[in-house]
């Protein structure tokens, strides 16, 4: 474990979601005991965001899970500064601009800005109706419109079309999914295993619109009337919410002259920029992971938390590389899974123990005979061992991983 550095007195973190919030809990819990401050725009204290496509929109709970608590700004000094926007960054002078052009001066400074959703780029793409999700009041707000009845069309069918789906068919709502790809989630599990989240949908009454793109919305105002797709077809809609991805917030990092890379801005092992002062972390880390041939940026809560608390070992002075496989979850109707690493299902072998048509199964995705993702659904008990096969590297066969013990198999990858 790192040690607190006499050099560094001063740490800013801008970004207040998960990735900054852990890393400032953390920077505590390892002894850190200089100023430490915490700069989010949102008024609301830092939060994770699982909830917000679960719990929250299922009606489940109003809060999700608070990732600091008022006990960090007393007992733990940390100062928390939200409802801030930070507008500029100049590393030659180590300051930090906000949006008054009051200026902040570090030692270390880390960016965990996180990512905006995705707009389309098409005739109503900016309406203001249109719901996103990526705030809790984003969540409370598309929640109250979920009734019974409600025409709701989702565009995009990935990890959060799918669950706004779920969520709004328990509330009864009439749901469209629209996507232009074959199948809900098609490019991270391919047709097979794609295939049983269209049937998972589509039992539970979801109209589902794939292989066409969306070519405009219309509407007035605030409120969206219909969604007019690329074959002609024009959906009539109560409500709309576009779920198409995200884009990383690195408008920060590309005017300070930080290198980006991969989709984001590109550290080292460590989480360390191409500024030695400067860290990154989160949805726009592209991180030369020391496991991947290419550097991997991930926009998931597990990863969000890990490199946080990770990286306040780094801007103690650290060098320990963050090794951790991408991990994430989903909860659909009566399906829940999750997924552990990373691989393309298009040239992946896969092998599959269980049942896809009873939607009880594990996953494995294979690249030259070593287990590069596994994804379990409805079955659960062997995380660890998934978790082993994926991080080992070992060779193995897909009769081992249908029929063979998943606990031995494991044990014997954990001591090859």
């Amino acid at each position: 474990m790192s040690t607190p550095s006499d050099t560094v007195r001063r740490i800013v973190i801008v970004g207040a979601g998960l990735a900054g919030a852990s890393a400032a809990v953390a920077l505590r819990e390892r002894g850190f005991d200089g100023e430490l401050t915490l700069f989010g725009q949102e008024w609301h204290r830092p939060y994770e965001l699982p909830a917000l496509s679960k719990g929250i929109l299922l009606g489940d709970t109003d809060q999700p899970d608070w990732a600091l608590d008022p006990s960090h700004d007393g007992e733990h000094g940390i100062r928390w500064c939200g409802g801030t926007q930070i507008v500029g960054l100049r590393p030659t002078d180590r300051v930090v601009v906000d949006a008054s052009d009051a200026e902040h001066g570090y030692d270390r400074l880390l960016l965990a800005t996180g990512s905006s959703p995705r707009r389309l780029p098409v005739d109503g793409g900016d309406l203001p109706g249109l719901h996103l999700l990526r705030r809790l009041d984003d969540a409370l707000a598309l929640r109250e419109r979920l009734v019974a009845g409600a025409r709701v069309v989702i565009v995009g069918a990935g990890w959060i079309g799918c669950e706004v789906a779920a969520a709004a068919r328990k509330h009864d709502a009439r749901v469209t999914m629209v996507d232009p790809l074959p199948l809900p989630l098609h490019a991270v599990l391919g047709d097979e295993v794609a295939a049983v989240f269209r049937d998972l949908h589509a039992d539970n009454g979801v109209e589902l619109r794939l292989g066409v793109a969306v070519d405009g919305f219309e509407g007035e105002g605030d409120t969206v009337r219909s969604v007019r797709l690329a074959d002609g077809t024009r959906l009539e809609a109560d409500v709309v919410v576009v779920g198409v991805g995200a884009a990383p917030r690195v408008r920060l990092a590309e005017q300070a002259g930080l290198t980006l890379a991969g989709g984001g801005v590109a550290v080292d092992a460590a989480l360390r920029t191409s500024v030695s002062e400067i860290y990154a972390a989160g949805d726009i880390a592209a991180h030369a992971h020391p496991r991947y041939p290419q550097r991997v940026r991930v926009e998931h809560w597990a990863n969000a938390k890990g490199q946080g608390t990770h990286v306040a070992g780094s801007l103690l002075g650290g060098e320990d590389p963050y090794s951790a496989s991408p991990y994430f979850f989903s909860d659909q109707y009566d399906l829940g899974c999750e997924y552990r690493g990373l691989t393309d299902p298009r040239t992946a072998q896969l092998v599959v123990r269980g049942s896809l048509a009873a939607r009880e199964f594990i996953a494995f995705w294979l690249r030259d005979s070593r287990v590069a993702a596994a994804m379990n659904v409805n079955s659960w008990g062997d995380g660890e061992s998934l978790q082993a096969l994926v991080d080992s590297g070992r060779q193995v066969t897909a009769d081992q991983l249908v029929s063979g013990d998943l606990g031995e198999l494991a044990g014997d990858t954990a001591a090859s």
